[in-house]
């Protein structure tokens, strides 16, 4: 994790399409970009940040997301979210991430992952579905 300092960023878009709405996801009424499907885009955005820079055998996954969602945006536009590591301590990456489209900033806050062993978390994921 040596490469994996603050500063680092990253970026994931989409054109909003209807599977991206929240009717379609379940997430609310009106057809407008989902906050399920903003969420996976900044996640996205974080994993583009670092993931690169892991060593074999060794990804991130999320354990923590704050995000605020306060604009809605409609089907055909395009959205751009950011994260940029503010923190590395140990295993634990934080990034400040944001999401906007062409006219707004629509969600923006902290999303926290740590760095696992595949093979150990494959084990352990294992271990509890014999359960």
């Amino acid at each position: 994790m040596d490469g994996v300092t603050p500063g680092l960023r990253g970026t994931a878009s989409l054109v909003v399409g209807t599977n991206d709405t929240a009717p379609r996801v379940g997430s609310g009424r009106i057809a407008v970009l989902a906050t399920p499907v903003m969420i996976n885009l900044i996640e996205e955005a974080a994993l583009n940040a670092v993931e690169h820079l892991l060593p074999e055998g060794q990804q991130s996954l999320g354990t923590r997301l704050d995000v605020t969602h306060v604009a809605p945006t409609p089907v055909g536009m395009a959205v751009t979210a950011e994260a940029e590591v503010i923190a590395v301590e140990g295993r634990n990456i934080t990034f400040r991430v944001s999401a906007r489209d062409a006219h707004d900033v629509i969600g923006e806050g902290q999303h926290d992952r740590v760095v696992v062993t595949e093979a150990r978390f494959t084990a352990r994921v294992a271990e509890k579905a014999e359960r």
